[in-house]
């Protein structure tokens, strides 16, 4: 595809709400993209800095009888070549567009939906074309199906929406031309797994992706060009305009619509925001917050970002009855130039990162309780750039517990930590035995495994992939990494750990593109090879101790993308890229099916017991861990069976007794490096802890621990936390709610509410400056996270939301200024 290719290759993975994409130039908002890279080791020296405490390194895990005996699993692929030919499709496309998307259209249906665009400048005008093609048997075969969509020019950057909960629903966005008059647009959709597709116009020309209501695939929301929000009801027949000036929106549970608006009409008036709240699809209208700067959702939670009303100090806000109520976050105030962002969060618990004053490129971490309103310091010196937004932080699906991140030491040099226990404890990842330790390092005895993560890859190491695990996948993880006492930006090799993170080995050398097939019983893997053809994949049955390497075509091709059906349940992989030639330059997809590698079907005796989190089985706690351990029946290493699209992950939980080690440091106290022991800060000894609950002051009487949010321990050592009530009244920062349902209001009314408002705010005024200002509870509640004081930090205002992806590339997509808080 000569210039065209090269210039721009995106190859987009969707199934239901999600995607993945490759692409060789400039990256489509909202999309995850994997970018050609060079290795400029000149770039990748400004990394974040590190933690005040790591934990000794964990312990080296013994062999189980789930290991095979290197080589012998191999002796099971004889024979691979001609199982493999037999199953190998190769598809030409007939195209010279510059881009392809690929979507699944829901689970196990075996369709994909490929689009390809082309677009090139004109004078004042933009000339594109678009093509639609659809496979039924996971991209054996492809049928152009252009005709269903006119031949109109599908808008790429939208890619194509799949509709959640395997509803076989899809839509594409297309810009229609007209020779005189401004641009119109349309939209395809589908309910029959892309069989058909019917044409809609609409009101409106879109801003952002049309997105779907997770509990019901007919009613689609999205925000136009001119920022007002519109809804549909009945999957794209009529759409409805909700609100005006719409800044951000976010579906919520139960049909629950949260948006930003600013009454001045402008989105760029960050701090004056508005946050609103529909539950019967914009006929009713309730304001939950004002002044806000930033909004978001994590779990059950929702959070407000807020001006406090001194200079740019802005606050954090949390609410977990959808806005109803409002407490003020246990966190540090942030300015101007610094951010917040939510890493994860569930229904249970939130990891929070708060930047530093600055442009440090690092902050600070922090856990919250189950109510996401205490929080403890996790992890110090947590590396997250201010440039582009890029976090190394990752939570690891495929154990319980285990989250890996970076942090940046005193000499600015990247290192990689993780954690077992959701935050409460982050060491360094094991050296594995069969490495050597990079001859750059700096100290030959600090020598252990670092991750590359989305830091890596936006600095433009030669990293094609960001950590991989799956849920179904017990205990596997494949990622990018080098050996030593830091980050190296030398060509970086492929490493897997097969017990969640705590051991790893080498297993293939260089970078490579990888897929996690079958639940975990089939990894691929096929060789970045910058600028030069390939023709070689690689695959491993044994968690990858032994890989045998498979030629899928007699003409090699330039490698584009390796793309699988999300899930991981499928033996189907296709390879992506494009021959080119003096006379022709094609697209070629080549899927190889697995299936009758794997001669049989997994049986009882494939399957043998394994202890997570364990190392020393003499030991009647081995294995708890957050409260409980869990027993999985896993896949021999050395059976070479197909676990099937029905494979369930089997496990036996067993509680355990409490120990410190179930127990986070509570409000005000801290672990000194290398200790398990909670301290008190030193500058809070001796004062009494108080803090602000639903509108009355409350004081805190613990003995520094506090339990982590989802541990399952019973009995046992059970540190003495407990609230005390002080009946006293203390202030929330949030503005009432106002109910705007209807607009026309009289006169009176209006009269007698601004009358309310001027006595609320004198009467507000002393309160505040009485009870607050002069109080121990604002000045405890930031002392205590050694950030500034009362005087400093009065709040009465919130924030406006910013997405945040990090369970699928680790990065955030930045507004244009990186003081943005991302919070989702």
């Amino acid at each position: 595809m000569g210039v065209l290719v090269q210039g721009c290759l995106l190859l987009s993975v969707l199934t239901f709400a999600a995607s993945v994409d490759f692409q060789l130039g400039p990256k489509a908002a909202g999309e995850s993209n994997f970018v050609r890279q060079s290795n400029t080791p000149g770039r990748a020296a400004r990394i974040t800095k590190r933690s005040t405490w790591l934990a000794p390194a964990a312990p080296k895990h013994k062999l189980t009888k789930r290991s095979a005996v290197p080589g012998e699993s191999c002796t099971a692929h004889k024979g691979f070549e001609a199982k493999l030919k037999s199953n190998t499709h190769k598809h030409t496309f007939n195209d010279l567009s510059g881009s392809v998307s690929l979507a699944w259209v829901g689970d196990g249906s075996g369709v994909i939906l490929a689009l390809t665009t082309y677009q090139v400048p004109f004078f004042m005008l933009k000339l594109g074309q678009s093509k639609l093609y659809r496979s039924e048997n996971y991209g054996k075969t492809f049928e152009d199906v252009t005709e269903m969509i006119n031949n109109t020019f599908i808008r790429s950057e939208f890619g194509i929406a799949i509709g959640p909960d395997n509803s076989g629903k899809a839509i594409l966005t297309g810009e229609v031309s007209e020779v005189f008059g401004p641009p119109k647009s349309r939209i395809f959709v589908s309910s029959d797994f892309g069989k058909t597709f019917t044409p809609k116009d609409l009101p409106f020309i879109p801003l952002t992706q049309i997105s779907y209501n997770p509990e019901n695939s007919n009613v689609l929301l999205v925000l136009c060009n001119n920022n007002d929000l519109w809804i549909s009801e009945d999957f794209g027949d009529n759409w409805r305009k909700i609100h005006e000036t719409v800044c951000l929106v976010k579906w919520g549970r139960k049909n629950t619509i949260f948006f930003s608006t600013n009454p001045n009409g402008s989105c760029k008036d960050q701090g004056v925001l508005v946050l609103m709240r529909t539950t019967n699809y914009g006929k009713t209208i309730k304001t939950i917050a004002s002044k806000i700067y930033s909004f978001g959702k994590g779990g059950r939670f929702l959070f407000a970002s807020v001006m406090t009303g001194k200079g740019t100090l802005r606050s954090i806000h949390v609410s977990v009855d959808s806005g109803e109520t409002w407490n003020m976050a246990q966190l540090p105030p942030v300015g101007h130039e610094q951010f917040y962002s939510i890493l994860a969060a569930s229904d249970e618990m939130v990891f929070m990162h708060v930047d530093e004053p600055g442009d440090s490129g690092y902050g600070t971490i922090y856990v919250s309780d189950d109510r996401g309103i205490v929080y403890s310091k996790s992890l110090e010196r947590h590396l997250y750039s201010t440039t582009g937004g890029d976090t190394d932080f990752t939570n690891v699906t495929s154990l319980r517990g285990v989250f890996i991140t970076s942090v940046l030491d005193e000499a600015m040099s990247v290192q990689t930590v993780i954690s077992y226990d959701r935050g409460g404890e982050w060491t360094q990842p094991l050296k594995p035995t069969n490495s050597k330790c990079d001859a750059t390092g700096k100290d030959p005895n600090k020598c252990s495994l670092h991750i590359h993560a989305a830091y890596s890859s936006s600095m433009r190491l030669n990293v094609p992939m960001l950590p991989l695990s799956e849920p179904n996948g017990v205990g596997i993880i494949l990622a990018h990494g080098s050996v030593g006492d830091s980050i190296s930006v030398m060509t970086p090799d492929v490493y897997v750990s097969d017990d969640g993170g705590y051991t790893w080995l080498r297993a293939l050398v260089g970078p490579h593109h990888y897929a996690i097939l079958d639940s975990g019983g089939l990894l691929v893997a096929v060789e970045q090879n910058n600028n030069q053809p390939v023709d070689k994949i690689k695959f491993s049955t044994d968690e990858g101790q032994c890989w045998s390497t498979y030629t899928f075509t007699t003409e090699a091709i330039y490698f584009t993308g390796l793309a699988s059906e999300p899930g991981a349940r499928s033996m189907n992989v296709s390879i992506w890229g494009y021959r080119d030639s003096l006379v022709s330059q094609n697209w070629v997809s080549v899927t190889i099916d697995f299936r009758d590698l794997l001669t049989r079907d997994c049986v009882d005796s494939d399957y043998v017991p394994w202890l997570a989190h364990s190392d020393d089985i003499s030991d009647p706690n081995d294995g708890c861990m957050l409260g409980y351990k869990e027993k999985f029946l896993r896949l021999r290493k050395d059976s070479v069976c197909w676990n099937g699209r029905d494979y369930i992950v089997n496990t036996q939980p067993t509680p355990c007794p409490c120990t410190l080690d179930d127990f986070l440091c509570d409000f005000g106290y801290y672990r000194k490096e290398n200790s398990s022991i909670c301290e008190e800060q030193p500058d809070l000894q001796g004062k009494i802890l108080e803090f602000c609950l639903n509108g009355k002051e409350e004081q805190l009487v613990t003995s520094g621990y506090r339990k982590i949010p989802g541990d399952k321990c019973e009995g046992g050592k059970m540190p003495q936390r407990k609230v005390i009530d002080l009946s006293e009244r203390c202030v929330s920062d949030i503005s009432e709610p106002d109910f705007v349902a209807d607009h026309h209001k009289t006169v009176a009314v209006v009269t007698i509410v601004i009358i309310i408002l001027l006595l609320s705010i004198a009467g507000g005024f002393i309160f505040i400056k009485k009870y607050v200002c002069g109080g121990r509870f604002l000045v405890h509640r930031y002392s205590v996270l050694q950030q500034q004081h009362v005087e400093d930090t009065a709040a009465d205002g919130m924030d406006e939301p910013l997405d945040t992806d990090h369970a699928h590339n680790g990065k955030i997509e930045f507004h244009d200024d990186s003081d943005e808080d991302m919070l989702e």
